[in-house]
């Protein structure tokens, strides 16, 4: 995703979940975020710093998905799994410099529009919401719109979609999403335009050798769609990754409901991986890297990976444990 939101009274860059900013200049800081489904926590790190240091913050939510950063008002969002709601804590370098923990919640949805959330993307002032079926929301797969504003976050729209959503992305005006218990994925152009209500995509295409998707981000800079694998949900060994170099030209090229074949896919699977349940992925266009929150192994562990030019079993370059982690989001400034 082409990515950097967010406002700075309502200034808006734009940016998009689990996704990167793709600016080449020199930053001063490489932000990375995430939340967990077990803790109650959310970890915040400046990767460029001497000696980068994990700063974990408690949050009114024990269970969040969908985090992300915004840079210029020091803010994360998360989709609340616990409160089922979008919540805004602000001060994370104030805290990290005060070595304080709580955050302070600043705003918020209104509680109970929306359950099971399992991802959010984000575009200018607009935050997407991918809800999964479940009984709470009687099988319902949809998709909320919400409007960020001075006071909490106003629902304009929602979609129902046709099949089980997991992470979605959004480019410019098009978002695409993860088909769960598939190896598809879904395009909606122009997604904001459409009139409320059921929503069919625009394109679907199956990526050969996928076996169950959940993770998603692109880099518009560097025209790369990776995406996670998380195979059998008890298995600790079956995961991986899947990058699509030349994505657009790719995407283009298949025919709805058609094929991405292994040709034009750079994969990382094995042991060495590490890879069992990765649930989401993020990625710097900078310095190439990929990373992971991997959920099942060893309860949790946020994996950094070089950007492999080749299929393999490659171990990652860094590894660090997380309990429970759900989501990962990674911003330079």
């Amino acid at each position: 995703m082409k990515n950097l939101f967010i406002t700075s009274a309502f200034l808006i860059v734009l940016f998009a979940s689990c996704d990167n900013n793709d600016s080449n200049s020199t930053p001063a800081e490489l932000n990375l975020v995430t939340s967990s489904n077990t803790s109650g926590k959310v970890t915040y790190t400046n990767l460029l710093a001497t000696m980068p240091t994990v700063k974990s913050y408690t949050v009114g939510s024990v269970d969040a998905e969908g985090i992300s950063y915004n840079g210029e008002t020091d803010e994360i969002i998360i989709a609340s799994r616990t409160n089922n709601r979008l919540e805004t804590y602000s001060g994370l370098k104030t805290a990290f410099t005060a070595g304080t923990d709580n955050l302070m919640l600043t705003l918020n949805s209104i509680t109970g529009e929306f359950s099971n959330a399992r991802e959010t993307a984000i575009s200018g002032d607009k935050i997407v919401v991918a809800q999964d079926q479940s009984t709470s929301n009687g099988m319902i797969n949809k998709l909320f719109v919400y409007q960020k504003t001075t006071t909490g976050f106003t629902l304009m729209k929602t979609y129902i979609t046709d099949f089980k959503l997991w992470g979605i992305h959004m480019d410019g005006a098009d978002l695409y999403a993860v088909a769960d218990l598939t190896g598809d994925i879904v395009q909606f152009k122009n997604f904001m335009t459409n009139a409320p209500g059921n929503i069919l995509a625009t394109k679907r295409v199956t990526i050969a050798g996928l076996t169950r998707t959940h993770g998603i981000t692109y880099s518009a800079s560097d025209d790369v769609m990776i995406l996670t694998d998380v195979a059998s949900a008890t298995s600790a060994t079956d995961g991986g990754l899947v990058i699509i170099k030349n994505f657009s030209s790719v995407f283009a090229s298949i025919a709805t409901s058609g094929t991405i074949a292994l040709t034009n896919q750079v994969r990382v699977y094995g042991p060495n991986s590490l890879l069992g349940n990765p649930v989401d992925v993020a990625y710097d266009s900078v310095t190439k890297n990929i990373y992971v929150a991997e959920r099942l192994n060893a309860g949790g562990q946020v994996l950094t990976y070089s950007y492999p030019t080749t299929s393999g079993d490659f171990a990652p370059i860094n590894v660090r444990a997380e309990a429970g982690v759900t989501s990962i989001f990674v911003l330079r400034k």
